[in-house]
């Protein structure tokens, strides 16, 4: 009789052995799945720590925290590098897809305009929306024109009916260093000559 009791109770510890170490199997294969490129992995929170050549990225689902080891960071992030861990850092704007800094923006999501590293549904005054980049430029304000020109022709002030008479006007500084779209600079007008050149030429 205590040898079937024996018996008994060796099949059911080594049961629950075999149940123990195939539980343990699935538990480390999952996470393993989860711990790509993780130097230092947790089963409920995945990555806490990644090889020096990737970003963590952390998000969040519902209240728990998940991080994950990736090579480039998500639209909406940037990657910052640091002395102990890379981190994928999101952009403070969500309309931001694509963010150098926290606070300035270098591609927006659809429906807006990007203007000196922000966001916008609408271009600020003064700036004009172009569809191609989805960036608002700078229109340019040139200055008041200049008087016109003495009467010309051929570079000579006399001898002809005709000529031709030109204005300009200046182009601010600042939009010349943005190479910002300006108007016309210059016009020319035909204008009658008021004197004839000495000895009748």
């Amino acid at each position: 009789m205590q040898w079937i009791i024996f018996m008994l109770l060796l099949f059911i510890s080594s049961m629950e052995m075999l149940t123990q170490n195939r539980w343990k199997k699935q538990a480390s294969a999952s996470l393993l799945e989860n711990c790509t490129g993780c130097v230092l992995c947790s089963e409920d929170n995945g990555c806490i720590t990644c090889h020096h050549k990737l970003f963590l990225l952390i998000w969040r689902d519902g209240i728990r925290q998940y991080g994950m080891c990736v090579h480039t960071c998500p639209p909406g992030y940037f990657g910052v590098r640091g002395l102990e861990v890379n981190r994928c850092t999101k952009c403070r704007s969500p309309s931001c897809e694509s963010c150098f800094s926290r606070d300035f923006c270098m591609k927006c999501k659809d429906k807006f305009y990007l203007y000196k590293g922000q966001c916008f549904r609408q271009c600020p005054p003064g700036t004009a929306a172009q569809p191609g980049t989805r960036e608002c430029q700078e229109t340019c304000e040139p200055g008041p024109w200049s008087e016109w020109s003495a009467c010309t022709h051929e570079s000579r002030t006399c001898g002809c009916k005709w000529g031709v008479e030109t204005r300009v006007r200046e182009v601010p500084e600042a939009a010349r260093e943005e190479r910002t779209a300006c108007p016309a600079r210059l016009e020319t007008r035909r204008c009658r000559m008021k004197k004839h050149c000495p000895g009748g030429e």
